[in-house]
């Protein structure tokens, strides 16, 4: 029975890694046609969202049916548990990329908004935060995971950066209006998938320590 829990367990993990590259994937296309102005690629994020759905639903069931034929305990049942919270995040990401890419096809008709400068820094921190988090799921490392918990702020501080600069722009253009207000959609987004990995490493916890950290405010130091 062991033998055979820990066959399925290691088969879960690597269908949570497959749907954690499909969301990876999204992500960076849907950044990429809002940067380039390319519509064509931002409409295969959106084509690509389905098979993101289907594999969040075959987890699920992956989940469901270890949980029933081998009513695991103590830490392979909260890594089930961790694997179910962290495959509705994952979707989650899938759809914000999708929502990105929605503006990214608006974004690319006239008149161009210029894109903020600080997008590609906000990207990229948000990005490794979704890397970090994962791969600290998958060697359980809880050192990773608080690190990708202590981004969170990094990623918020350049939300806010950005979005008063599109304003500002939207101050200076009325005409870009309706752009600025896409590209704040965008970025806000972006925002909320540093959250979802965020999640992601708080879930790595609960997985390695037996603790539910979500909701709680950072210990002071004594």
């Amino acid at each position: 029975m062991a033998k055979h829990l820990q066959r399925d367990l290691d088969n879960l993990q690597k269908d949570m890694l497959a749907l954690a590259g499909l969301v990876e994937g999204a992500v960076h296309k849907a950044i990429a046609a809002l940067q380039g102005r390319d519509a064509a690629l931002a409409r295969e994020v959106i084509d690509g969202d389905g098979q993101i759905d289907n594999e969040e639903n075959h987890i699920d069931e992956e989940c469901l049916k270890i949980l029933a034929l081998h009513q695991p305990v103590a830490v392979d049942l909260r890594l089930i548990a961790a694997a179910m919270l962290i495959n509705v995040d994952l979707e989650r990401i899938g759809d914000l990329a999708e929502d990105i890419a929605e503006r990214a096809i608006h974004l690319a008709e006239p008149p161009p908004l210029p894109i903020p400068g600080k997008l590609q820094r906000m990207t990229d921190l948000t990005t490794m935060m979704l890397r970090e988090a994962l791969d600290a799921f998958v060697n359980l490392n809880k050192s990773q995971a608080q690190t990708v918990m202590r981004l969170d702020d990094e990623v918020d501080r350049y939300n806010t950066e950005i979005i008063a600069e599109i304003v500002a722009e939207m101050k200076r253009s009325p005409a870009l209006i309706d752009a600025g207000l896409s590209m704040f959609s965008a970025v806000r987004h972006l925002e909320r998938i540093a959250d979802h990995a965020t999640n992601i490493a708080e879930d790595v916890i609960y997985l390695i320590d037996g603790e539910i950290v979500r909701h709680r405010p950072p210990a002071q130091p004594t």
